[in-house]
């Protein structure tokens, strides 16, 4: 009876993990056709890179439990166009960064012109970002961005003053509300750039549509990611 009980678990586990949320198709499309964005679907990563000369700078960027890569390619593809960066967005265990937090040490080889790496992710995938970081690391990581996450205390980055961090919340995000990205504030360096996008719900900073148990958004889609897409291309900007 155990066993069947644990049987049965494991395969709803499985079942719930591989359904991951899919990237809505005409935002990932447009995003696709802008003349100074390539972008390029691997076999473990989508990669988002510039037309023209890339900056020099990178993300490693984890997306958010069952979420897939391609479902980021909207939000990213403006900063890339505004900045040079060049984006990797890596296909997670299971869709799980909590189950490949080192998972960006590998995927950086995608992108051998990058100096400047940093580090990101959107909600869990930004969670264990943070965590990778308090870990002893191959690449030399520059910075942290953080879409609707935080560093928890295990991580502890308050004292590394050698990261930039970026830290954006969305006001009406019914997962992770600003109040509680705020509470782990502590855990980041002083220096980290924080901000909140008013109107802007949870699954907004992705493109995969409605999430249960997400607010209500006062912005469309496209205001929140353009909103989102200035604050973090300033943050990047050489």
């Amino acid at each position: 009876m155990l066993f069947v009980l644990v049987a049965t678990g494991v395969f709803l586990f499985l079942a719930w993990a591989l359904d991951p949320h899919r990237a809505e198709p005409g935002p990932l499309e447009r995003a696709t056709a802008l003349p100074n964005v390539d972008v390029t679907r691997g076999e473990e990563a989508v990669t988002i890179a510039p037309a023209g000369d890339p900056s020099g700078v990178g993300v490693v960027f984890y997306p958010g439990a069952r979420v897939e890569a391609d479902a980021y390619v909207a939000s990213w593809a403006p900063v890339v166009e505004a900045t040079g960066v060049t984006v990797i967005v890596p296909d997670l265990r299971l869709n799980l960064a909590l189950l490949d937090r080192a998972r960006a040490e590998s995927v950086v080889g995608l992108a051998p012109d990058v100096e400047t790496w940093y580090l990101g992710g959107h909600s869990m995938g930004g969670a264990f970002a943070a965590r990778h970081l308090a870990d002893d690391t191959d690449v030399d990581w520059a910075g942290l961005v953080l879409w609707a996450s935080y560093a928890t205390e295990s991580a502890e980055l308050s004292d590394r003053d050698d990261l930039r961090v970026l830290s954006v919340a969305g006001g009406r995000d019914g997962l992770l509300s600003p109040d509680e990205v705020e509470g782990h504030r502590p855990a980041l360096p002083d220096s980290a750039v924080t901000t909140t996008v008013e109107g802007m719900n949870h699954a907004q900073f992705g493109a995969y549509g409605d999430q249960p148990g997400d607010g209500r958004p006062e912005i469309t889609d496209e205001e929140a990611r353009t909103t989102l897409a200035s604050t973090t291309a300033d943050f990047l900007a050489p």
